[in-house]
């Protein structure tokens, strides 16, 4: 087996890409400001890096946009989804570090 089979077969080895299409919907209004890129097609997973292409960088407010475009996805390697699922329990961890302090008796 050669070197570049045996990584792959541990999820060391290089990133796949796939070229896909992508539904864009961009919304600059009193009531929303978002803009949501929908891989169609794929499931995504951890890790993975998604790259859209041809997207419009503004609109103007009272604007909305729906479109498609194309898209890169990067998939991450084994090691790459491991650590993101890591990374992710510990910032998830970061939310139960608010305190709440009983009011003073007055």
């Amino acid at each position: 087996m050669s070197s570049e089979g045996l990584l792959s077969r541990l999820g060391l080895g290089g990133r796949r890409r796939i070229e896909i299409t992508c539904s864009v919907d961009i919304e600059q209004s009193f009531d929303s400001l978002h803009a949501h890129a929908i891989p169609e097609g794929i499931d995504l997973r951890p890790g993975d890096r998604v790259i859209v292409h041809g997207a419009p960088t503004e609109v103007g407010f009272g604007e909305t946009r729906h479109l498609t475009c194309r898209a890169t996805v990067i998939r991450a390697n084994g090691l790459e989804r491991l650590w993101t699922e890591v990374q992710a329990l510990f910032e998830l961890t970061e939310l139960y570090h608010c305190g709440f302090e009983p009011k003073e008796a007055t």
